[in-house]
């Protein structure tokens, strides 16, 4: 079993906005929320239509959706990967999709997931908002 460091850094594959790695453990999360974080992907990433998912919490630099795409383009293969960024502090939050996830993710579908995560947030349930975005990302890229 991994320790709650080794999971961090898998969970949280992008690093912070001057390429410093960020002490995740001091973050939002918890060693139990990071457990349930690390299953989500690990789920996302078997059952997700073959595409790859990341999830990078933290500032972003403005302008947002930019930040967000830069991350994505930094990700090992692009084109197939799907990052959900979100900026808590900021109340920010935006998902990218490389040129073939977008087939399979359609820029309407990743609105609703968007709404949804958007519902837990509201509900102070970060943790659970981005379990459920990874899950309904992964069931559209799935059945596609």
């Amino acid at each position: 079993m991994a320790s709650g460091n080794d999971i961090a850094r898998r969970t949280l594959t992008a690093t912070g906005p001057e390429g410093i790695q960020p002490a995740v453990l001091d973050g939002p999360f918890d060693t139990k929320e990071l457990l349930h974080l690390d299953e989500a992907l690990g789920t996302a990433e078997r059952d997700g239509g073959g595409l790859h998912y990341s999830v990078y919490v933290g500032p972003l630099q403005d302008p947002v959706r930019g930040a967000a795409e830069a991350l994505h383009d930094r990700l090992a293969e692009p084109d197939r990967s799907v990052l959900i960024a979100v900026s808590p502090e900021q109340r920010r939050l935006e998902i990218v999709t490389g040129k073939l996830a977008q087939d399979r993710i359609p820029d309407r579908s990743a609105a609703l997931v968007v709404f949804s995560m958007e519902a837990a947030f509201g509900a102070g349930r970060l943790c659970e908002g981005v379990i459920t975005g990874l899950r309904m990302l992964a069931e559209t890229a799935r059945e596609a």
